[in-house]
């Protein structure tokens, strides 16, 4: 089968390719299709057999209902029945737009659309293109999101296409979508009314318009063995190729703790995938970065996500690792998809935190120009088995300074450089609880300890690496001073490398 492809543009529909397509609907086949939320498989919803060409397409199961799309109110009452009276309040609030209710259903309704069950699943949604195929289709079109079953659900039609091509009659290419997740599901057959699927019609919006409304417990929880009422309820969804494990704890804690496994990642020589926002994109130093939106804005965020999901595996990573989100608004809704999109894989990031006793190593020298870079510049050549921020700073910084000509020219006989440093004077931000200060010599560390309060992890290098081997200070000699300094801080960085690497196996 060829798939069609047409561009539909919302601000000028085209007549002709809307007729095409709902002539395809009412013939039994199959039309993708944008909707405010996700790209929809739309089929006539009153048809037995274009449910199973809907669920055969998909690979879906198919007691996974499906939902039927409708363009007006005169629809909804041709295929529920016993519509309780909170549904016009909410239709006037919610229709057309990203609300599904579940009604009792009508004799006209095929089992097949329902996943065998007596209810069935209603949206009207308010995507203009959606609204046009709905009613030239015939007024009833079933739609679950135009995707493989379990993978990310498609906000764009090349998402459709990488899916379902060939499968399909037609795709109805309209542009990215505006929201970015499936529409919010409310259970109208139970008392109080009963959320299935968190969306962007969330708790506080229905409660102002009909009173309490109660949430189903297992949307962020495992999955059921009952038959799903509404889709997404039972199955593995909208998951990548590669493992997605969810971290959590404080927003601090979440990046420190991945910064962590991205690190082990990259020794291991594995290419893994993080899931970041503009607030914290900067903070990571290894592993494929996305940037999934912002915290300030969660709309951004539901948006950009099973876009983020599919690109991950266009770049063939083997894990990925996600930052959480606040279980609030539509932060529930985004948090219910990366539940599902990681088979409820969650890891706590306080105690892989634990783990790492110093994050950060300060070369503390008289001026920051010679001994601490030459230190610092070591350090970062070593192979250590934790990720450091290693830095070095100055005791007594007028002005900014370049590093010493005859440091420099020693490091380049190491096959390394000195080049672009600038001295920077300590400051009591360096002096954090998980930074480790060494000093070049005994008088600077106790300078620190007397001019900082309740100061810690302050040693000289000789001290820490449990070395007597004095570091000489080769500012004013001739360059072969700067060379045996260069000989003696080597050795003292090898022993630094060892012992931090012990930490990693319990050592203290």
């Amino acid at each position: 089968m060829k798939t069609i492809i047409k561009k539909v543009d919302p601000n000028q529909i085209d007549e002709k390719v809307i007729l095409e397509a709902g002539n395809i609907l009412k013939q039994g086949g199959l039309v993708a299709f944008p909707t405010e939320t996700v790209y929809g498989l739309g089929a006539n919803a009153l048809d037995e057999e274009a449910a199973k060409k809907t669920y055969a397409a998909k690979g879906r199961p198919s007691d996974n209902p499906l939902i039927v799309h409708i363009a007006d109110m005169q629809a909804l009452e041709e295929i529920a029945v016993n519509i309780p009276p909170e549904t016009e309040e909410l239709a006037f609030h919610f229709w057309p737009g990203p609300l599904t209710m579940i009604f009792e259903k009508s004799g006209q309704v095929p089992y097949g659309t329902t996943g065998g069950l007596d209810t069935v699943a209603v949206r009207m949604p308010s995507d203009v293109i959606a609204r046009e195929l709905i009613l030239a289709a015939g007024g009833f079109v079933s739609a679950p999101s135009a995707n493989t079953s379990g993978r990310p659900s498609p906000t764009t039609a090349q998402h459709v296409q990488e899916d379902l091509d060939g499968k399909i009659e037609m795709i109805l290419d309209g542009g990215s979508v505006d929201i970015g997740l499936e529409s919010t599901i409310l259970d109208m057959t139970v008392t109080p009314p009963m959320i299935l699927r968190p969306g962007a019609v969330t708790v506080d919006m229905l409660e102002k318009v009909i009173g309490p409304v109660s949430v189903d417990e297992t949307i962020l929880g495992s999955e059921s063995d009952q038959a799903p009422k509404a889709p997404g309820m039972k199955y593995r969804h909208y998951a990548p190729k590669a493992k997605l494990t969810i971290v959590e704890g404080t927003l601090r804690e979440e990046v420190l703790a991945i910064r962590q496994l991205a690190y082990a990642a990259f020794r291991e020589g594995k290419k893994i995938g993080i899931i970041a926002t503009n607030e914290t994109e900067i903070f990571y130093t290894h592993g494929l970065v996305k940037n999934i939106g912002s915290r300030e804005n969660d709309k951004t965020i539901a948006r950009n996500l099973y876009a983020v999901l599919r690109e991950f595996d266009e770049e063939d990573v083997s894990e990925i690792y996600s930052e959480s989100f606040a279980v609030q608004g539509i932060g529930n809704a985004i948090m219910n998809r990366l539940e599902k999109a990681a088979g409820h894989v969650r890891i706590f990031a306080a105690p892989i935190v634990k783990q790492q006793k110093y994050r950060r190593i300060i070369f503390l020298s008289n001026t920051d120009t010679s001994r601490g870079p030459m230190a610092a510049g070591l350090l970062k050549h070593q192979d250590l088995n934790q990720e450091y921020t290693i830095d070095s700073r100055g005791l007594v910084v007028l002005f900014p300074e370049p590093a010493n000509q005859k440091a420099e020219a020693i490091m380049k006989s190491g096959q390394m450089t000195l080049e672009g440093h600038s001295s920077i004077a300590l400051s009591a931000d360096d002096l954090q609880e998980d930074t480790l200060i060494l000093t070049m010599e005994d008088s600077q560390k106790w300078k620190v300890v007397s001019e900082y309060e309740n100061i810690k992890n302050v040693y000289t290098l000789n001290e820490f690496t449990e070395d007597n081997t004095e570091i000489p200070n080769p500012y004013g000699q001739p360059l072969t001073a700067y060379g045996e300094c260069y000989e003696i801080i080597t050795k003292l960085i090898e022993k630094l490398t060892n012992k931090l690497n012990t930490f990693t196996q319990g050592g203290e």
